[in-house]
């Protein structure tokens, strides 16, 4: 008899709307579709007991990272089995079919899957201290960013963005979309020659370095990364931009050098958290001069009363982003209204973002030896595996990314903005290329 038949009815009860894709056991039988675009190979009984323990996308991770479990064929169709495991504690909750859970177990027990949980891979975090303090905001950063340098640099490119890119068309190449993006938030946020830039959670300087090369501007970028800093400056100073870029190993909270004319908030308000969404905003806003502007530019949720806050099994948190934490965009621009910001301009990037997720697993599989020589195995495995979830939820709609601007009223209510969206609109990276980037299209504030 196969490990494959006698694991069809613990098959079945973990996944009860049946097999979206084929199985492989380690004695080579299979289960599913014969012609299924992916594989899920079961490499050992310990992918099993790691699901007994937790049916649900912690557990498939796990699992996957300890290489328990692999991929073949189609990433993003493997995917699909994850809504298909059970989400719950334990399997004597699992639903109400007490019978299949019987014959479930009775299978695990056949192929020797049985027995007390394992311990999870070590790269599962578990942060100590009071949740979006200072310090344990830096080490959930440290924990994320601090990977490598060189490990990003395969993943993201040449331009070291880590964030939402900005497609022209479908065809647009990776470099030329991230390029188009800081462009899109340059013109959003109206900068000019002289004006003074501040960007929170720069990352490895993308932003400060394209606004202050295209737009003229002096700019200061802020990162908990020291690895991320450190090489920041070192592109400051390759672009002959010191004296204009400052890049500090900071937090928000420590900023005091203000007033400044714009500030630009890229793929970092994820890290903020709820209770400190308010004295976020408060800060920047306290930072800008009347009529300057905010872009803040994050992933968001759906709108979805009643949903737990923290999702203990989430993979993400558990290995990705620790202490991360998604916001509804109505709750994002009331809490700059309640700041004191006019919001003028919401704009989804949705589908932009899951196209940039795509290329960045096609480099990660492109340099896969590369990237397990630099950062380990199971490093990589995370990376792949939540790079290609998450463009399957944003390609479902499950998960959204937008761009909030917000302006500083002066005391009489001008704003200094354009009567219309002209400014934010036309050809972007051919700008760029011919040289007309700087404050090209842009609209004098007064």
């Amino acid at each position: 008899m196969t490990v494959a038949s006698q694991l069809e009815p613990l098959v079945r009860t973990l996944v009860p709307g049946g097999l979206p894709i084929s199985i492989k056991a380690w004695d080579g039988s299979t289960l599913g579709p014969g012609d299924a675009a992916a594989t899920v190979v079961i490499n050992s009984p310990a992918a099993l007991r790691r699901l007994m323990w937790a049916p649900n996308e912690l557990g498939l991770g796990r699992a996957y990272v300890a290489g328990d479990l692999d991929i073949e064929g189609d990433v993003y169709a493997a995917l699909t089995i994850r809504d298909g495991v059970a989400a719950h504690d334990e399997p004597a909750r699992v639903g109400g079919d007490r019978r299949g859970w019987i014959a479930a177990i009775a299978a695990a027990r056949r192929v020797r899957a049985l027995g007390r949980p394992l311990p999870p891979p070590k790269e599962e975090v578990h942060l100590s201290g009071r949740r979006h303090s200072k310090e344990r905001d830096a080490a959930a950063v440290a924990h994320h960013y601090d990977v490598g340098n060189d490990f990003y640099r395969l993943v993201l490119g040449p331009t070291l963005t880590y964030s939402c890119a900005y497609f022209e068309t479908p065809d647009t190449p990776l470099d030329d979309a991230q390029t188009a993006k800081y462009d899109l938030i340059c013109r959003k946020l109206a900068l000019e020659p002289g004006m003074r830039l501040l960007d929170v959670g720069c990352g490895w300087g993308g932003m400060v370095l394209h606004a202050a090369e295209h737009y003229g501007v002096t700019a200061v970028g802020v990162t908990l990364s020291r690895q991320q800093q450190e090489l920041a400056a070192k592109r400051v100073a390759e672009a002959g931009l010191d004296g204009r870029v400052d890049v500090r190993l900071q937090d928000y909270r420590d900023i005091d050098d203000g007033p400044y004319d714009a500030i630009s908030s890229i793929g970092m308000f994820e890290h903020v958290g709820l209770v400190m969404l308010g004295k976020y905003v408060a800060c920047l806003f306290e930072l800008l001069r009347p009529e300057g502007r905010l872009l803040n530019h994050a992933i968001s949720r759906p709108a979805t009363p009643g949903k737990p806050k923290f999702d203990r099994h989430s993979f993400i948190e558990r290995y990705v982003f620790p202490d991360g934490e998604l916001h509804e965009v109505g709750a994002v621009v009331s809490a700059m209204q309640e700041q004191g910001f006019e919001v003028r301009d919401v704009e989804s990037l949705r589908e932009h973002y899951a196209a940039t997720l795509r290329q960045w697993v096609a480099n990660l599989e492109a340099h896969w030896d590369d990237a397990v020589a630099i950062a380990g195995e199971a490093r990589a495995r995370i990376w792949k595996l939540y790079m290609a979830a998450s463009a399957v939820h944003f390609a479902a709609n499950r998960t959204n990314l937008h761009q909030v601007l917000g302006v500083k009223p002066t005391d009489d209510g001008r704003s200094g903005m354009a009567l219309t969206r002209e400014a934010f609109i036309g050809p972007v990276v051919a700008g760029i290329r011919s040289g007309r980037g700087r404050g090209r299209a842009t609209t004098r504030r007064t």
